[in-house]
């Protein structure tokens, strides 16, 4: 087994960035066996600030690629490890290319809060070259990503996930375990990418226009939510009451729903 250098003193976070710097070994432990890398295996971390995890994912796999934004942070990566066992690439993640690196890649990482969101749609978009994810977020973005119809944690973010990907919260970080100690709890959540979906959408950008909308106001029935895209008619043929809500609806009726409307755009462009 590898053994990494001795991780150097935290600088000052950069709030720009939400830095908050795992430190608790102990959870950075168990990350890792979460993870549970093989030495062949193609890892890509995402925000891998000074090297916490990095070191000790290092012990575990030949090389990795990791992407930061954090130009002190980039220096310091570079002078603890050699160039043939991490390659940092230097830019912000929302604008790396993930599927550039090819397929089978596994994607790790302490997802900054201020920008979780956005990131997971970009890597939603890479879907098809990535093995799994295992990321730490807020605690409540998990709950989000992971929820079931019916609940009020259901919503785009899970609808528009769960669609390309199974997700699980695997277990909390607490605020202690970071420098400096955020408000909040974190979690750490898996994806596994579910290959073709069981209900596949006629039209992605629709299928997320109509999401989107339904969810925009969750007080609104379907039949106002959707208004610029379905009749209410339409609605009813999808075999789905337009007096529901967003939030009771599954994966499967979004996608009939999307499908419809795709089909009455299609109908008006031609």
């Amino acid at each position: 087994m590898r053994r990494s250098p001795p991780l150097m003193q935290l600088p000052r976070p950069r709030k720009r960035f939400s830095q908050n710097f795992l430190v608790d070994s102990n959870y950075v432990a168990r990350i890792v066996e979460a993870i549970a890398p093989r030495p062949q295996d193609r890892l890509l971390e995402i925000g891998p600030g000074f090297g916490a995890l990095t070191g000790a994912l290092l012990e575990r796999v030949d090389s990795m690629d990791a992407v930061e934004i954090d130009r002190d942070a980039v220096r310091a990566l570079r002078e603890r490890f050699p160039p043939a066992r991490l390659r940092v690439h230097e830019g912000d993640a929302l604008d790396f290319d993930f599927c550039a690196l090819g397929t089978g890649l596994r994607l790790v990482g302490n997802l900054p809060y201020h920008i979780s969101t956005p990131l997971l749609f970009r890597v939603d978009a890479a879907y098809a070259s990535v093995r799994d994810c295992h990321f730490m977020l807020q605690k409540e973005v998990v709950e989000r990503m992971a929820a079931i119809p019916g609940t009020r944690q259901y919503g785009r973010l899970t609808v528009m996930l769960q669609y390309h990907w199974r997700v699980e919260r695997l277990f909390d970080v607490p605020p202690g375990a970071f420098r400096p100690r955020p408000k909040v709890w974190s979690a750490i959540a898996r994806m596994l990418p579910l290959g073709q979906p069981a209900s596949q959408a006629r039209d992605h950008g629709v299928f997320s226009r109509l999401v989107a909308a339904a969810f925009m106001q969750r007080r609104k029935t379907l039949r106002n939510a959707l208004r610029d895209l379905l009749a209410e008619v339409d609605i009813a043929g999808c075999g789905i009451d337009p007096g529901a809500r967003a939030e009771t609806l599954g994966i499967a009726e979004f996608v009939r729903l999307a499908n419809r409307a795709a089909a009455r755009l299609s109908v008006r462009a031609g």
